[in-house]
């Protein structure tokens, strides 16, 4: 299905109807919820994190799945097809009225019956789409990394705030006991000062050089470029694989900074009080000798990528008093071992508790707080990638200011905190 409305023109409509739309009805997640009083949900990228999302949510009371939208029609369409065969096998009622199909947001976003739209694009259209929804009314689950820009990000929060929107970012580890437990004891001290922490993000390969290929029919190859540069299609240019595909792309993404990075040092700005801040400096590998990738806090902590060296866990915190290792899967060992479940005292942090993701930004979209993984948070979690990956580009290190959100003494490495935007896809 074709969009009949330009960008231009929805934005503008849209923009008119925000004010209206700011704060939708509240509703109360209860079991068996009547239809009046589900949250309509639109899933925008119907590829593979889609599919993970569709598992989560099609078997909840408190949402309906009601539009689909992917510049590949066949992907909307099989989406839609699972949607439908779920509830027109479950229904009890005889009210279900199928699942909208769409090939452009725009004209998705148009609809009044949609409350929430999860995006799960690949990266870099993940600002644009997640502006458009906040400026039509609806509230945002944004996949992660929450941006393809430090300013793009920064813009994003502005339009969070300016219309009243609800967005949480896709780093779902903030939803994990381990991990709230973890940043418990390095933010109540437990381990001491800490001097080190590494993570292990893993490699891409490089970005192929494949040429050209016929586009496929129903796919919009240059709605799926979008802002980015022209490239001649080819298949391995736009697949979704978590182990390449687009991802191995810098046009795209921010690549292993981007992806897992996204999630761990996403924990580690937990962990350290920093979700409105962040690092002061951003070394590459091989400078000087520098064996990791590293960034470093004010305080002096240092952040290693140690991607060669075999670690304990995802995520490594080391202190004068102790050590601190987790990953997925509820894993946490601590060094002493009665950090673990040392149960923490009235005085101590308690860090927002959320154990399902999902249920958190849906139950934030009715009472319209912030949820755990907020687009603040996922900016500046977002910002740790896109630095280090300036860092290494430019073969140098970089000096931030995480206040002003910009680079210290350095013009060239400023010209890189935005990318030029392809025409007509360039306007936030």
């Amino acid at each position: 299905m074709s969009s009949a409305l330009s960008r231009r023109d929805f934005l503008k409509a849209a923009s008119l109807a925000s004010a209206a739309l700011a704060f939708p009805r509240v509703l109360r997640a209860q079991p068996g919820l009547p239809p009046s009083n589900r949250l309509n949900v639109a899933l925008i990228g119907n590829g593979l994190i889609c599919g993970s999302h569709f598992g989560g949510l099609i078997g909840r009371d408190d949402v309906r799945l009601v539009a689909v939208c992917d510049v590949f029609l066949p992907k909307a369409r099989r989406m839609a097809e699972r949607i439908t065969k779920h509830y027109g096998q479950n229904s009890t009622s005889g009210t279900y009225r199928g699942v909208g199909v769409y090939q452009h947001h725009e004209e998705l976003l148009a609809r009044d019956d949609i409350d929430v739209v999860f995006v799960c694009t690949p990266d870099h259209w993940h600002v644009g789409i997640a502006h458009d929804a906040m400026v039509a009314g609806k509230d945002v689950y944004c996949e992660k990394p929450l941006s393809l820009t430090v300013r793009e990000g920064r813009a994003l929060v502005s339009t969070a705030r300016t219309h009243g929107r609800i967005l949480q970012t896709g780093t779902q580890q903030r939803s994990e006991r381990a991990f709230r437990r973890a940043a418990e004891i390095v933010r109540n001290g437990l381990i001491g000062d800490l001097k080190v922490i590494r993570t292990r993000l893993g490699h891409f390969p490089a970005a192929p050089n494949v040429g050209e290929q016929p586009i496929p029919a129903e796919f919009d190859y240059d709605r799926w470029l979008g802002p980015t540069p022209w490239r001649p299609y080819n298949e391995a240019r736009v697949r979704g694989d978590y182990s390449g595909g687009w991802r191995c792309f810098t046009e795209y993404g921010g690549r292993k900074n981007g992806d897992w990075g996204a999630h761990h040092f996403d924990i580690i700005q937990w962990a350290l009080g920093m979700d409105d801040s962040g690092p002061v400096e951003f070394i590459p590998q091989g400078f000087e000798g520098t064996p990791y990738q590293t960034h470093t806090y004010a305080n002096g902590v240092r952040v290693e990528r140690v991607d060669d060296t075999d670690l304990k866990a995802m995520i490594e915190f080391h202190g004068t008093k102790g050590h601190v290792y987790v990953s997925r899967e509820d894993f946490l060992e601590t060094d002493p071992p009665e950090l673990a479940t040392r149960p923490l005292r009235a005085g101590e942090i308690h860090l927002y508790a959320s154990d399902n993701h999902h249920s958190d930004f849906f139950e934030c979209v009715r009472t319209r707080q912030r949820p755990i993984a907020d687009v603040e948070i996922g900016h500046r979690s977002a910002t740790v990638g896109h630095l280090n990956n300036i860092a290494a580009r430019l073969a140098r290190p970089i000096r931030w200011d995480p206040l002003r959100e910009e680079i210290v003494g350095d013009p060239v490495a400023s010209t890189l905190l935005d990318r030029p935007r392809r025409a007509p896809y360039g306007t936030l």
